[in-house]
């Protein structure tokens, strides 16, 4: 299959949110068969998390597979895991046969998940942003993460959901400062809750595409962040996070799967 980064932008990757095998294996067919390029699949939802488990569902799946683990079952209930413990499950993962990670801007460093922690020296430290990191040791730690999946033939995206609104200055800075930890793909999703946030997101999008070598995933969420979704891998994102069909377990807020493919389809024509 071929590697997350290398696949054309935008790719759909198709959201499956899954607690058993066979689930999984006929969400990932569904994605595949309404258009996915990828699939983001969330471990943490699975029932069974062991590698034999995560090997079973693996094998089933037609596409290439992103495995992230956001700390949420099924139900959106927290799983309390340690930072060891969702390394090792990342780890797990790559060696069941996943071709890369969402490894998420706060780990090894939960405190930051929830406000910014550390010397606010950085235009994008401004207004307590969530899941960035500056703790010199905590990026060590990360970079030498990165490092070992690299070592196992996998690749690894970076998220980072600051929950707050930045401009294109900030966000070029912040997407050139995690390129440093050298991940294969970023993602940064910020906040639009103003009509000037999201036309600014806009412009954010087309400068991120000139000024950062490492692909960019980006998109704003809040009140008008919505038409970032579709846009912003228009305008250069590499990934765009599609549901192929809706359920309890789904993030609302995302994509129509078979949507995103019609209008992106449309609209490249007339770019």
């Amino acid at each position: 299959m071929k590697r997350l980064s290398e696949l054309s932008a935008p790719a759909l990757a198709g959201v499956v949110r899954e607690r058993s095998v066979r689930a999984a294996w006929a969400e990932m067919k569904n994605c595949h068969l309404d258009g996915a390029a990828m699939i983001d699949l969330h471990l943490s939802c699975l029932a069974d998390q062991s590698e034999e488990g995560l090997r079973a569902v693996l094998e089933g799946a037609p596409l290439p597979v992103l495995a992230l683990n956001y700390a949420t079952a099924y139900d959106w209930s927290a799983v309390p895991y340690t930072e060891e413990e969702r390394e090792e499950l990342f780890l797990r993962a790559v060696r069941a046969g996943a071709q890369g990670v969402d490894m998420q801007g706060y780990t090894f460093d939960p405190a930051s998940k929830s406000a910014f922690v550390g010397e606010d020296k950085y235009s994008f430290t401004k207004n307590n942003p969530k899941e960035i990191v500056a703790d010199s040791a905590v990026i060590d730690r990360q970079c030498a993460f990165i490092e070992r999946v690299h070592g196992m033939g996998a690749e690894v995206l970076l998220s980072c959901h600051p929950g707050v609104a930045m401009d294109r200055a900030q966000l070029v800075e912040l997407a050139l400062f995690l390129e440093k930890r050298k991940p294969d793909i970023i993602k940064i999703v910020s906040i639009a809750n103003t009509e000037e946030d999201m036309l600014e997101a806009l412009h954010a999008m087309r400068a991120l595409k000139r000024e950062v070598r490492t692909p960019v995933s980006y998109h704003a969420g809040g009140k008008f962040g919505a038409l970032t979704r579709v846009l912003c891998p228009l305008l250069g994102g590499q990934i765009a996070f599609c549901v192929d069909r809706f359920s309890e377990s789904s993030t609302l807020e995302q994509l129509s799967l078979r949507s995103a493919k019609t209008v992106m389809e449309e609209l490249s024509k007339l770019l």
